[in-house]
């Protein structure tokens, strides 16, 4: 699709057939990506050529632009209060996730109980050898830094066509002195032990971090890192375990780590952010920006405490904003987000809250008048994502949802979708009887507008001799008579 940059205040900002790209953003230096003026359908017709995803190799990737998306919903996104599932669900979930296009999938725990195990193995067997657009995720199996766990996970994962081994121990001094009750001399010799191990049984693919890496003291953190690498970690993830670490912090922090550990070009770099304090997508990004090329991330940001970044958050963030964050590009196909997303909900019992980005009932839904207005006109005005891309269908093309601060363009523009046309005159009647209803009623949905234009306009059309307002079967009866039998007031007491 032909882009143009146009500077604000240019007459060919917005297209006029309303067609637009996925993400209508600013970019650096305020101008514009805007499209030139293309109909849908030839927009439709030559759609920009995805990048191809580089061959995979464990401690490299080819194309320094390319991120690999670690998704740990099934891991650590199962370790969320009450998001339990079964075997059978995560390995549907499991092939969601392919469908998706994650690079790798970290299956689960198969230490922690024998159905998790279960779970990790059937998901190599099965995910982790057929291949979905050509493509076959890497399979994980989470163990802490002892043979047991290590032993599980290489039993688990070793039916795949590419396993991984993901082992990890505590780096901070709050944690060693604690928790482990260890010296920092004791974890870097477990560490870099375990690290051969799992390379001796035979996993071509070993993933190490050191636990709670956003408190841990950085000259601590260079040189265990150094050590592992050279027992054969091929992949090191920064972990802010607590979510405690700013996106400044953070991405200095990954910086530092690639300036100052020896070694550090043998291993791909990996982010694991929490979200404490809300900010597990922003120090993702801030760790891509800085050098990371693995994001570990959960569908809906689900996990302990306060969750992980969001799958959907980072992936669209790149995919908007690629002038911004230098090329970069995932092997994600974001037209089963929605799906995915939904796939989770009802699988882990989470649901996200309605204003949840990306994926949330609101984060395409419009009901403020100005902002329908904007929409009705040229979409790109307060939408940055379409919802096409990311496989989602809404009711209606504008997101239009009517409530109690919708306006004169938003309402009868619903009106024509339903298939009236009604007179200047009459529609300024029934706005106004529109308004005293949607003041009463959180969302007017269809049936409520059937009901009013039955009222208001074609009833006294029928009945002249009768005004719409003293009509016993007007739209106080239809409409606010619903409201009174659900809140078990009268129209009278709400007043």
């Amino acid at each position: 699709m032909s882009t143009a940059a146009t500077t604000f205040g240019s007459p060919n900002l917005a297209p006029a057939s309303h067609s637009f790209p996925s993400c209508r953003l600013l970019s650096h230096g305020f101008t514009v990506a805007a499209n030139r003026r293309v109909s849908h359908a030839s927009a439709r017709a030559s759609p920009a050529a995805p990048r191809r995803r580089p061959e995979y190799v464990p401690s490299r990737i080819d194309d320094p632009n390319y991120i690999r998306i670690f998704d740990t919903t099934l891991r650590d996104g199962e370790q969320s209060p009450g998001a339990t599932m079964t075997s059978a669900e995560k390995l549907v979930v499991a092939r969601q996730l392919a469908l998706l296009g994650v690079d790798v999938i970290d299956a689960g725990f198969p230490a922690s109980s024998p159905d998790d195990f279960r779970a990790v193995r059937s998901i190599a067997i099965e995910v982790g050898n057929t291949p979905v657009g050509g493509h076959i995720p890497v399979i994980g199996g989470l163990a802490r830094c002892n043979k047991r766990d290590i032993d599980a996970a290489w039993d688990a994962v070793k039916h795949a066509r590419r396993p991984r081994i993901n082992t990890f121990i505590a780096t901070s001094e709050i944690h060693m002195q604690h928790k482990l009750r260890k010296t920092p001399e004791q974890v870097v010799a477990i560490a870099r032990e375990m690290v051969a191990y799992a390379g001796a049984l035979g996993c071509p693919d070993v993933e190490f971090c050191p636990e709670d890496s956003g408190r841990s003291n950085k000259e601590f953190l260079y040189h265990i890192l150094e050590e592992v690498i050279q027992a054969g970690a091929t992949t090191i993830t920064i972990a802010d375990t607590v979510g405690s670490n700013l996106p400044v912090e953070y991405g200095k922090l990954i910086a530092d780590i690639k300036a100052n550990t020896p070694g550090i070009d043998n291993a791909i770099i990996s982010t694991h952010c929490h979200n404490d304090l809300g900010l597990a997508t922003a120090n993702t990004l801030a760790g891509a920006y800085a050098g990371a090329r693995q994001l570990e991330v959960t569908i809906n940001g689900i996990g302990e405490r306060a969750g992980n970044a969001a799958l959907e958050e980072v992936v669209m963030a790149l995919k908007c904003r690629p002038e911004l964050l230098d090329g970069m590009y995932t092997g994600i196909n974001t037209h089963h987000i929605t799906m995915t997303s939904k796939m989770v909900q009802e699988y882990s019992g989470l649901h996200v809250q309605p204003h949840k980005a990306i994926v949330g009932a609101n984060a395409f839904a419009h009901e403020s008048g100005i902002h329908q207005d904007g929409m009705l006109k040229y979409k790109g005005t307060y939408e940055i994502i379409s919802p096409d891309d990311i496989g989602l269908t809404r009711a209606n093309d504008s997101g239009i949802v009517l409530g109690k601060l919708s306006g004169r363009h938003a309402v009868r523009s619903v009106l024509v979708e339903l298939g009236y046309e009604i007179s200047d005159n009459e529609f300024e009647d029934f706005f106004k009887r529109y308004k005293e209803v949607a003041e009463k009623k959180k969302r007017i949905n269809d049936k409520d507008i059937k009901a009013l234009l039955y009222d208001e306009i074609f009833k006294p059309k029928l009945n002249p001799s009768v005004g719409s307002n003293n009509m016993p079967g007007g739209a106080s009866g239809h409409v606010l008579g619903s409201l009174e039998t659900a809140h078990g007031t009268s129209t009278s007491q709400q007043q």
